[in-house]
Parts: structure tokens; C-alpha cells; sequence
């Protein structure tokens, strides 16, 4: 759900921004309004770049949560095997802890496989910031060759 909305809203943002993505400046005075383009979508890079310096520098914190959320899961669930085999053959009282590891084991198995997705979500992140900052680079690069054939013009 939560993704789907944002979906949308980038879809309608990108929708509107299409008309002047696509604008072209031929004249001298077209300037100004190829100026104010070039700030807005430099400030736009710059803004990019930093969201996507964050979402790299705290990957390694989602890779090392996972990793340790797996081991935790992985011990639990050894534990939670052992304490089931020792029930087989035991009292009422060894098969209610063996439910209990079992329950912990289930939610250590959860735990790890959020933090699972929670690396994968970050990893699409970036690769979204990634491409969203290659797309304004090379409008930016349009943008400077539309300025420069303008001042050869003059």
C-alpha cells in the first residue's frame, strides 16, 4: 500500500514536470529561463547526491543488522530443535518450553527476515536515487549545450 502511493505521487510529480523537461531554448532570450532551470535542477542534483550519500552509508548498518538478526535466528532455531527433541521423550514441562523456544525461534525468524527486506528496500533506494540522478545529470548536460550554442549565436 505504502508503495503504491508513493509510486503514484512520482508519477503525477513526473507527469508534471514533463512539459518542462522537454522545453528547449534556442534564443538569447531564452536565458533566463535556461538560467533558472539550470539552478533549479543543480539544486536538485545536489539534494539527490546527498540522499543518496545517506542511503549508502547506512547500507552497512542494514547488512550488519541482518547479518546479526540471521544469527540470532539461526541460534534460536537450534535451540528451540534441541529443547524439542529433549520433549519427545520428556514431561509436560519440557514440551511447554519447547513451545516457548519455538514461539522465540518463530519471532527471531521474522525479525531476521524484516531486516532481510529492510537491506533489499535500501539497496532499491539507492539504485532509484542512482538513475534519478543520471537522468537530472543529463538534463543538466542538455542544458549547457543549449547554453552554449546560444552563446555562439551572440
Amino acid at each position: 500500500m505504502k508503495k503504491s502511493i508513493q509510486t503514484y505521487c512520482l508519477l503525477i510529480l513526473l507527469m508534471g514536470g514533463q512539459s518542462a523537461y522537454c522545453q528547449k531554448y534556442k534564443d538569447a532570450s531564452d536565458t533566463g529561463r535556461l538560467n533558472l532551470e539550470y539552478v533549479k535542477l543543480s539544486n536538485e542534483i545536489a539534494d539527490i547526491t546527498t540522499d543518496l550519500a545517506k542511503a549508502q552509508n547506512k547500507l552497512p548498518d542494514y547488512q550488519s543488522k541482518a547479518k546479526s538478526e540471521n544469527a540470532a535466528a539461526q541460534n534460536a532455531a537450534a535451540a528451540s530443535s534441541e529443547q524439542a527433541t529433549e520433549a519427545t521423550n520428556g514431561s509436560v514441562n519440557d514440551a511447554k518450553k519447547a513451545k516457548k523456544r519455538a514461539g522465540k525461534a518463530y519471532k527471531e525468524a521474522k525479525n531476521a527476515r524484516s531486516a532481510d527486506n529492510d537491506v533489499k528496500e535500501q539497496e532499491e533506494k539507492i539504485s532509484n536515487l542512482a538513475s534519478k540522478l543520471k537522468k537530472k545529470q543529463e538534463r543538466l548536460q542538455e542544458l549547457v549545450e543549449m547554453r552554449t550554442a546560444i552563446n555562439a549565436k551572440l
